[in-house]
C-alpha cells in the first residue's frame, strides 16, 4: 500500500514539474521574441550551422603549408581541381575551391594592398 502511495506521490510531482517548466519555457520564449534575442539568436546558429572552412583545413586540403607562396597554392588548386573534374568526385571537387576561396582571403590583401577584393 505504501510503494502504491508513494508511486502515486511521484507522477504527480513529476507531472507538476514539468507543466511548470513547459510553462517557464512558453514565457522565455515570450520575453526573447520581445527582446530580439530569438532572432539573434537564430542567426548565430545559422552561422554556426554553415561550418565555414578554418584556413588550417583549406591548408590541408590543398596540401600547403604556412610558408607557401600563393602561387604555389594557385598551383595545387588548379591540379587538384582539374584532376577531380576529369575523373574525381564533386564533392571533392568542391572541398578544393572552398580551400581556395578561403585561402585568397588571407593572402590576396597581403599581395594587392590597394586592389579592392572581390
Amino acid at each position: 500500500m505504501a510503494a502504491k502511495i508513494l508511486a502515486n506521490l511521484i507522477v504527480m510531482g513529476s507531472g507538476i514539474l514539468i507543466r511548470g517548466m513547459v510553462q517557464a519555457y512558453r514565457q522565455a520564449l515570450q520575453n526573447a521574441s520581445k527582446s530580439g534575442v530569438a532572432q539573434e539568436t537564430l542567426q548565430n546558429a545559422v552561422r554556426r550551422g554553415s561550418k565555414a572552412m578554418t584556413e588550417q583545413e583549406a591548408r590541408q586540403i590543398l596540401g600547403v603549408t604556412e610558408q607557401s607562396s600563393w602561387e604555389e597554392i594557385a598551383q595545387k588548386y588548379d591540379n587538384l581541381f582539374e584532376r577531380n573534374a576529369k575523373n574525381g568526385s564533386f564533392y571533392l571537387q568542391s572541398k578544393v575551391h572552398r580551400a581556395k576561396e578561403c585561402l585568397e582571403t588571407v593572402y590576396q590583401p597581403k599581395d594587392h594592398p590597394g586592389d579592392p577584393v572581390g
